[in-house]
Formats: C-alpha cells, sequence, structure tokens
C-alpha cells in the first residue's frame, strides 16, 4: 500500500514539493512549474525531507530535482540527521544549484559604450554573469585570452604613474605570481601612500614567502581600468554596477547574476558522528564566489596555502558522493574532501574554469605527528614524536576520483592543481583526463600517508603559467626534511628508519600518460618517498627524482626526454630499470646512485654515460605507432631483451562516453633524438663553473630565475668560503647573473676583501 502526501511550497524558481511514502523509501518531487505569488528556496525541500524522516525513521530519501535554476540564499548545510539522501536531477533537463543571486536591473547608457543601473545588495560580489556568461572585472591590462599569465599581465599594473589616475583604488586587487613562480599572490589595495605606492593587505596566499613577481602581475576592480567590453564595475558607495557589453548583448532581456555564497553545499560531520551515504548525482553547481582572499592555511611545509571549502564540502562523512555532476564557473575550489572522510567517491564529473583546484583530499594537522608549516623550518630530533603513522582519524582514507574530466580550473589561484592530496590514506585517483591547468595536473603535498593509488590518468598541458613543477608533483617535506642538506644527509644517515614513519604506504604511479611543456612529467620533489612508478608514458619532460627514498621506477617511455636524478642521498635504495629513454641522463648532485639504475634502452651508445648501465643496451626501440601514439614495441625490440613489457596505450583517461566526447586530445611529439646543449662549463682557479641553463639546474638549486654562477664542484681548500652547489650572485656590489660577469667582477676586485653572496640551501647566504 502506497500513503501520499502532498507539500506546497513558495520555491525560487517556484517550487511544487510533494513528499511520496513507500515502503522502501520516500521520495520528494521539487518542480519548477510556476506557482503564482511565490517564492522560497532550495532549502524547504530539505526541510520537507527532514520532517519526513521524522515520521518514517530509518527511510531512503531521494530529492529529485526538475529542471530548473535553484538559487541558495544561505549554504545548505546537511549533519547526520540527512543521512541516506540522494539528491538528483530527474534526467529531463539541466538542474543548476547556484550560489549566485539573479538580479533585476534597468540599464541606462553612460559613455563610451558602458551602461549603468542601480544595484543594491547587502553583500559584496567579485563575479558577474550575463546570460549565464562570467564576465570580466574592470582590469589593467585587459582581458586576453591568448596571454601566458593570468590572461594578461604588466610590469607597470601597479606603478606611481598608473596609481596616480586612480581616484578611489581602495578595494581593488592585485593578483601576481611567486617570485620564483611557485603559485601566486593575492592582495586587497586599502590605500595609498603620498609616493603613490599602494597599501595591501594579502600576500599570505603562498607558503615559501618571497614577494610578487616583477613582470607577471595585474590589477583589477579599478573604475579607470573599465575601458574594454565585458567588462564591469560596481561601486559599493553609490549602489551603481556599470558594465560595457559586447557588440550583440541584448541588456534589456539579459539576465544577470552576481556571485554570493563561497560554498554551495557542506555535509558537516565528524569521526564520531559522520554524514553518511549521502550524494548527489546529475546536478551542476555554478557562481560560487571566490576565495583567494580567504585562501590563508598553510598545508604543512609544502608551497601551498589553502581555503578549506569549495562550492561542495565534505567534512566529516563516510560513504557519500558526487556522481556525474558539473562544476562551472566556481571562484574558488569546486570539491574539497576535508578532515575524517572515508569512502568518498567523487565519479563522472565535468569541473571546469574553477578559480581554485578541481577536487582536493586535505587532512587535519591534528592528524600529524610533530607538524611543521614553513618550507625553512627544521624538526628537532629530541622533541620530534617519532611514532609511526597518523594520531588521529582526521583525515580522508580510502576516497576516490573517477573517471572525471577537469580543466581549466585555477583561473585566480595559481598554487592549485586538478586533485590535489595532503595529508591523507590511500586515495585513488583513475581515468581522469585533466589539462589546461597554471600548475601541477595531480600534486601530492608530503608523504602523510600514502598509500596513494594514481592510474590510468590523462594528464597535459600543465604548469602553464608557473615554474619548476611537474603534470604529476608531489613533496615530501615530512619529519626527517631538513631544509639544510648538510644536516639532512647526517640525519637520514643516523635515522634511516624515520623516512617512513609518516611515508608509510607506498604511492603507485601506473597507466598514466603525462605532458608537461613547463616542467618535468613527472616530478617527485623534495624528498619525496616510498614511490612505485611503472607502465607510464611521458611524452615531453621527463621524469625527475629529488632526494628522497625507495623510489622504484621501472617499465616506463620517457620520450624526447630522459631521467633527472638530482642531489640523491647515500643509501636511497632508489631504482631505475627496464624503462626506455631518449637521451642521456640528467644527473645533478649526484655522488650515489641507489640500488639499481640498470637494464635500460637507450637511443644510441653515445646517450649511455653511466657506470651504473652495465647491461643497458642502445637502439631504436620500434613503436608500433607513435603518431597515433601507440607506444608498445615490436617484436625485435632492444627494449624487450632489457626487460621492459608492452602495456595498454588505448585506456588513459575519462570512460564515460559523454566525457569523452568532451575532452581535449593530449598534443602527442614528433619524437627525435636530444640534441648536445653547448655547455658553459669553465673551469676557474680549479672549481667547475658554469651558467644556470637547464630547468633542473634551477630547480635542484632551488632559485627563483636563471642568474648565478654555479659551482658544480669544488676542490678542497678553495678560496672564498665556496661550496660546490653554491651559486654565486653578487661580488662585492657587483651583480653576477652568469659566469662572465663573475669573472669581470673579480678582476674589479682585486685582492681586496669583498663581500660574497651566494644562494646556498634555497636561501641567500652572505660570505
Amino acid at each position: 500500500m502506497k500513503i501520499t502526501r502532498s507539500y506546497f511550497f513558495c520555491l525560487v524558481p517556484a517550487l511544487t514539493l510533494s513528499a511520496t511514502l513507500c515502503a522502501q523509501d520516500i521520495v520528494i518531487q521539487a518542480s519548477s512549474n510556476p506557482l503564482a505569488g511565490k517564492t522560497n528556496s532550495l532549502q524547504q525541500a530539505w526541510l520537507l525531507a527532514r520532517e519526513s524522516r521524522q515520521s518514517s525513521p530509518g527511510k531512503k530519501i531521494t530529492i529529485v530535482l526538475h529542471p530548473g535554476t535553484y538559487y541558495l540564499d544561505s549554504t545548505l548545510v546537511l549533519t547526520p540527521a540527512d543521512n541516506n539522501t540522494t539528491w538528483r536531477s530527474d534526467g529531463n533537463g539541466l538542474v543548476t544549484i547556484s550560489g549566485g543571486k539573479k538580479v533585476l536591473v534597468k540599464w541606462t547608457p553612460w559613455k563610451n559604450g558602458i551602461y549603468k543601473a542601480s544595484l543594491d545588495v547587502s553583500f559584496a560580489f567579485d563575479q558577474l554573469y550575463i546570460n549565464d556568461v562570467q564576465q570580466v572585472r574592470a582590469r589593467y591590462p585587459n582581458y586576453d585570452s591568448s596571454a601566458s599569465h593570468y590572461n594578461g599581465t604588466a610590469a607597470d599594473a601597479i606603478s606611481s604613474e598608473r596609481v596616480k589616475t586612480w581616484q578611489h583604488p581602495v578595494g581593488g586587487y592585485i593578483h601576481a605570481l611567486h617570485r620564483a613562480e611557485w603559485g601566486g599572490y593575492h592582495y586587497r589595495i586599502t590605500g595609498v601612500n603620498a609616493d603613490g605606492t599602494l597599501q595591501l593587505e594579502g600576500g599570505y596566499q603562498n607558503n615559501r614567502q618571497m614577494g610578487m613577481h616583477d613582470k607577471y602581475r595585474f590589477v583589477e576592480n579599478i573604475f579607470e581600468e573599465l575601458d574594454a567590453p565585458r567588462e564591469w564595475y560596481y561601486n559599493k558607495d553609490t549602489k551603481t554596477l556599470y558594465y560595457k557589453p559586447a557588440a550583440g548583448v541584448n541588456l534589456q532581456t539579459a539576465t544577470v547574476v552576481v556571485s554570493r555564497l563561497p560554498q554551495l553545499i557542506v555535509l558537516k560531520g565528524n569521526a564520531a558522528h559522520p554524514v553518511s551515504n549521502v550524494s548527489f548525482e546529475g546536478i551542476r553547481f555554478a557562481h560560487s564566489a571566490p576565495t583567494f582572499m580567504d585562501t590563508r592555511e598553510p598545508l604543512l611545509r609544502s608551497d601551498w596555502a589553502i581555503y578549506r571549502g569549495g562550492a561542495v564540502l565534505l567534512d566529516g562523512t563516510r560513504d557519500c558522493s558526487i556522481r556525474d555532476c558539473e562544476f562551472d564557473h566556481n571562484g574558488g575550489n569546486a570539491v574539497f574532501v576535508s578532515n575524517y572522510n572515508r569512502h568518498a567517491n567523487i565519479s563522472a564529473c565535468h569541473i571546469h574554469d574553477a578559480g581554485g583546484s578541481g577536487i582536493c583530499f586535505v587532512g587535519n594537522p591534528d592528524a600529524v605527528r610533530s607538524p611543521l608549516f614553513e618550507y625553512n623550518q627544521s624538526p628537532v630530533f629530541a622533541n620530534t614524536d617519532t611514532a609511526r603513522g597518523p594520531k588521529s582519524p582526521n583525515y580522508p582514507d580510502s576516497c576516490v576520483a573517477y573517471n572525471n574530466l577537469i580543466y581549466r580550473t585555477g583561473r585566480i589561484e595559481k598554487q592549485t592543481a586538478g586533485v590535489e592530496i595532503s595529508m591523507a590514506m590511500e586515495i585513488t585517483v583513475s581515468h581522469n583526463t585533466i589539462y589546461d591547468l597554471p600548475r601541477a595536473g595531480i600534486n601530492v603535498s608530503e608523504g602523510t600517508w600514502g598509500g596513494h593509488l594514481i592510474t590510468f590518468n590523462d594528464v597535459f598541458n600543465t604548469v602553464l603559467e608557473t615554474g619548476d613543477h611537474g603534470a604529476f608533483n608531489s613533496w615530501g617535506r615530512d619529519r626527517w626534511w631538513y631544509p639544510d642538506r648538510h644536516e639532512m644527509d647526517s640525519m637520514a644517515t643516523a635515522y634511516p628508519w624515520m623516512v617512513q614513519q609518516d611515508a608509510i604506504k607506498t604511492n603507485v604511479l601506473c597507466n598514466n600518460r603525462f605532458r608537461c611543456d613547463h616542467g618535468w612529467d613527472i616530478d617527485l620533489d623534495d624528498g619525496s618517498s616510498n614511490y612505485r612508478i611503472y607502465n607510464n608514458v611521458c611524452l615531453n619532460g621527463g621524469l625527475k627524482l629529488r632526494e628522497g627514498f625507495h623510489r622504484i621506477v621501472e617499465n616506463n617511455i620517457i620520450l624526447n626526454n630522459s631521467f633527472h636524478p638530482h642531489v640523491w642521498f647515500e643509501n636511497s635504495h632508489d631504482v631505475f630499470r627496464h624503462n626506455i629513454v631518449s637521451s642521456s641522463y640528467k644527473p645533478i648532485g649526484i655522488k650515489y646512485w641507489g640500488d639499481e639504475i640498470d637494464y635500460n634502452l637507450f637511443p644510441d651508445k653515445a646517450a649511455i654515460t653511466t657506470p651504473t648501465d652495465a647491461h643497458s643496451l642502445a637502439g631504436d626501440p620500434l613503436f608500433m605507432a607513435p603518431a597515433a601514439g601507440d607506444y608498445r614495441v615490436k617484436a625485435g625490440s632492444p627494449a624487450l631483451q632489457v626487460g621492459f613489457e608492452n602495456f595498454p596505450m588505448d585506456q588513459f583517461g575519462v570512460v564515460s562516453p559523454s566525457l569523452k566526447a568532451l575532452a581535449k586530445k593530449a598534443l602527442l611529439p614528433v619524437l627525435h633524438q636530444e640534441a648536445t646543449n653547448i655547455s658553459s662549463l669553465i673551469t676557474w682557479r680549479g672549481a667547475k663553473v658554469k651558467n644556470i641553463e637547464t630547468l633542473g639546474e634551477r630547480s635542484a638549486t632551488g632559485l627563483p630565475d636563471n642568474k648565478g654562477a654555479y659551482f658544480v664542484a669544488v676542490p678542497a681548500g678553495f678560496p672564498y668560503g665556496l661550496q660546490t652547489g653554491d651559486v654565486l650572485l653578487q661580488v662585492g656590489e657587483k651583480r653576477v647573473n652568469n659566469v662572465t660577469e663573475m669573472i669581470k667582477a673579480f678582476v674589479f676586485y682585486g685582492d681586496k676583501k669583498v663581500k660574497l653572496i651566494v644562494f646556498r640551501n634555497q636561501q641567500r647566504k652572505n660570505l
């Protein structure tokens, strides 16, 4: 027997709600059929669900949303009282849950093609949508879709000459890259000094403080810069919205939406009382507000700071899922899985044009033993908690990101990723297609606590606006890691077991395809440890292992590049075997060669330059169809003789037909043997010195740019206090940008005692 009860509420858009009680579950229908003169919000569907649950405890509830846009008046917060609930589209049209507010305005011409309208809202907004298309806040330089950084930057964006042309810049924003291009910064203008310089607040969005870049910067929300089509400006004092429409836009019929809420849906529980079995299916989430000024929480000793939230936030959940949803033009992160979560599943989602990251799995520092939060902080061993693994359950564990199409994230914030993992365990990232990003496609911020499976992903067109990074990037600045290399050498020798006290489980990268044209395809940086990397195709940027322990790299194909070992430890136990490389290795600062570096295939014998590859071979790998992206090798390939085994080439990326049809294709390389670089290496007073010429040298030394004289090898008793690995930046008052300038500076000063400035252990140091 079926009992039906109907409930009528006023909704925006006007909704008809009805609850049907069945033996199995309760279905709540939310219809967009208009009810004249009635208004409301989506929260009332939630209230009806709660009422139904009270009368029928233990039943599963399904809230069916019919086509339409549902504008939230406030963030919808679900608690354990909402367990066993599914929110889904009825499948008959687009369902949008919006964090914006639809406003009715009357446009009148102002001047220079600009229109204005009175708009009185009680909240600040940073994004404007006309006919559901995001517009451009008035900025300098003007928006340029083809520009490499921030869609347009200028060194004079905040020059005193330009500032003088602004009458009321307070409330404007500066967006700039980090000085070393390790992410970005954001500042709010709070005033103007007498000399025309700006008073600012902000700059905390990056965890490696070095100040903003002198070139890659732009300013927005300045009235005087409103001069291009699609630009807008809101004067909050006069309650006036100014907008310059593009050709063909009819403002009289256009819908106008402004951003309002930074978070649309929050699932809020904890380890003792999680939100469980709540799912969202077939829903579009849009118009959430930017969060760049709230991105201030540091992620241990990675380069990251975060805003712990997103359009959808899972915080304290179990067995919750987001399936077949679209995240479209949200101002911050799309999905954030925070603190305690078990078996969260984000799958078959279309995530694009987000201001922050796509999907984040981030635990709480209270689960970390002896956490440190800034790169230059050093652990004190006597005070360190040396127990193994996490100390609380407040982290994501056994969660999944599967079959998601993620692109054009990081539109505002630049220290972001398609998928970010930090303070988490056993996260599976599989069959995702990720591209067009300012930094990494997939990033693992530190070794706590590993066990991640990164498999069958297609990641390309990455590190487009930053530097010294990879399509896949990781750090390993865990409890054993010290910013001073000499101290780290001694501690790693004395306490080698500490390496796996945080990195307790092996991370596996297998059967992925990576391409990075501005860094490495796979970049294991700063102590990343306990990895197994196999069956991957690296299309362009090569594979790098810096510092770290217990990395097994085998059966990978590295096209148009090679293996980049940087500053390894003695007894690292690293392994590199059965791989196909396209040129000689690119070692930097290597004294020790791990457990086994052998049985690899090189393009020719001249490329085999290390003493370790005694059993490696050279020759044409005989790829089956490289122009079509099939890099399996034919029978008779010398790769097979060194133990290489073929693996599938047609399973990378998303599997849903609808997402496959939308996804871009990775650019396949034209294969070539890498030409030998003409090096600037010279011998000067017995030391080997050269210019900084490669991304690898810049990364190994930690430099923010290519300036300086790099001391590759320094003999015992060398004068001036210089050491192997130093980069000389200044002699007396003379800047040193290269080896030639170094020699000229020493000639200029002769035998005089002068101050030297070097870059050592990624810090400037006076000698």
